[in-house]
């Protein structure tokens, strides 16, 4: 594996692969757990992921990077192997999520900030040694017909900047993710507002990512879709599509290596279906991917409901949605692939 920032970035958005997004936290974790009856303990987070990561076919034919949690970084597999190094020997490469969540902005009521830059060099250095060679950042941007104010989006943007510059002297390629919340409150915006309120977003980013002096080469972009509110859904597969990359071409410099998007509150299939009508139907400077996290696992978590007989199903069907996502990623799937797979 090349340890030039440009190659790993590109390496992460291969033509046909993305990246899993396996860094939930021990909430998320317990909140997924709770939904199969599962007690949430260090091994059987562990063994949860150990299955995906020993899924074969999904990591070496699709998965290009995995984000870790920092558990998850130093955890040992049953057999004794680093997961890192099941995730390196099936040619993937290992991430690290590097914030410290979203806490309430003082002063800007409804909306948040990330905490995480206390003591981030140090960390960044014990992550490299650990394997890491990327890392991810989740600024969070409310959306509604006041929000978000101008004071909220710089800050965040500033931080993604200074995260980014930093792991880029560690020699960690970081994935640059600034989200407008799909499913936020009240949930009921257009799809034309999210688009107004992205585009602002992405400018006001990569302008704090120029005054910080990040090398664009060696970055990911993870950005939301453009897409209306989880409870006012009318814009269709292609207006999604054209929005999303309407806003890209408007705002994200070509010399991005690529772009891998979460899912964000999509359904499987939705995902999918938007991120192939992209590669699809326009041509673009950048290759557009995936990194998502409950799109690609849902399946997989409710087959597996935490038994061993059950890790081949549940392989079986995280391959599927894996492999669902590669042919979206070049532009060739299709809903008669999802039903006939």
């Amino acid at each position: 594996m090349s340890e030039r920032l440009e190659d790993i970035a590109v390496a992460l958005v291969a033509k046909g692969k993305g990246i899993l997004a396996a860094d939930e936290s021990s909430g998320t974790i317990k909140k997924r757990f709770d939904s199969i009856n599962l007690t949430s303990t260090e091994d059987a987070r562990r063994d949860y992921r150990e299955m995906l990561f020993r899924a074969d076919d999904a990591m070496k034919n699709y998965i290009s990077g995995v984000i870790l949690y920092d558990e998850t970084l130093r955890q040992n597999a049953r057999d004794g192997s680093r997961l890192a190094d099941i995730i390196k020997a099936a040619g993937s490469i290992p991430g690290i999520k590097v914030d410290a969540g979203a806490q309430a902005l003082a002063g800007f009521a409804g909306e948040t900030m990330t905490d995480g830059l206390d003591g981030l060099r140090g960390r960044l250095r014990e992550y490299y040694e650990l394997g890491a060679r990327f890392a991810k950042w989740r600024g969070v941007i409310a959306i509604s017909d006041t929000l978000p104010t101008w004071g909220a989006v710089r800050q965040n943007a500033q931080a993604l900047a200074r995260y980014a510059a930093l792991c880029q002297e560690a020699g960690i390629v970081p994935i640059v993710e600034p989200e407008i919340l799909m499913d936020g409150v009240p949930g009921d915006h257009s799809v034309e507002r999210c688009y107004e309120v992205t585009d602002l977003v992405l400018k006001t980013v990569f302008n704090e990512l120029y005054d910080a002096r990040v090398k664009l080469e060696g970055i990911i972009l993870k950005p939301n879709m453009v897409i209306d509110g989880k409870n006012a859904r009318k814009a269709s597969v292609d207006q999604v599509a054209e929005l999303t990359v309407r806003v890209l071409k408007a705002n994200v410099p070509s010399a991005v290596p690529g772009i891998a998007f979460l899912s964000g509150g999509q359904s499987d299939v939705e995902a999918t279906a938007h991120l192939s009508a992209m590669n699809a139907g326009y041509d673009m400077p950048w290759n557009l991917t995936f990194s998502y996290g409950r799109a690609l696992q849902a399946a997989a978590i409710k087959a597996w409901g935490g038994k061993d007989e059950n890790v081949a199903a549940a392989q079986a069907a995280f391959t599927h949605r894996a492999r669902m996502n590669g042919l979206a990623a070049t532009g060739a799937w299709t809903e008669a692939q999802e039903k006939n797979a």
